[in-house]
């Protein structure tokens, strides 16, 4: 069995502990730059609401502030599903490093089933990290999409005016 074989290495077992601890940073780094981008969709939107409510807007930047209210609504949305799925990963990860500490503390022991539920329950758990890791960043990558759109039509509007269109 591969988990038995995983106790004449010793550098195998730090690999199990390590390998989650550094996978949980990753997470914890996209989880505060996904709060400040949800920040920054925060602030957008009431810049945009405060130029609604002035009505002094000509009819083409009026259609363009309401349809980035409703692109900023969906990009803070993937933000907020991004965070939850970091979140989630940081935790599977934790219990993934956490396993494989209770895990290591089997590895030397003559109780090899035992080691072995350790470790598969600390790759499933880290496994599960991951995958919520990769769906986050897809959230990410869509939120991101939408925001050079907007700047894109932003551009557009802006060099319409500059050039009196």
């Amino acid at each position: 069995m591969m988990f038995l074989a995983s106790t004449d290495n010793p550098y195998t077992v730090l690999t199990l502990i390590a390998a989650p601890a550094v996978f949980t940073n990753a997470a914890s780094v996209l989880t505060l730059g996904t709060g400040n981008r949800l920040a920054r969709v925060v602030d957008r939107t009431r810049v945009i609401a405060q130029e609604l409510q002035r009505g002094e807007l000509n009819a083409q930047s009026l259609k363009l502030w309401r349809s980035h209210l409703d692109r900023l609504e969906r990009r803070g949305g993937l933000l907020l599903r991004g965070m939850r799925f970091f979140y989630g990963s940081i935790g599977a990860f934790a219990a993934a490093s956490l396993v494989s500490v209770l895990g290591a503390s089997l590895a030397a022991s003559e109780y090899r089933t035992p080691f072995a539920a350790f470790a598969a329950m600390s790759f499933i758990a880290g496994a599960i990290g991951f995958v919520a890791l990769v769906v986050g960043c897809v959230f990410l990558v869509t939120e991101t999409r939408l925001a050079l759109q907007s700047m894109y039509e932003e551009t557009q509007l802006a060099r319409g005016m500059a050039s009196g269109k």
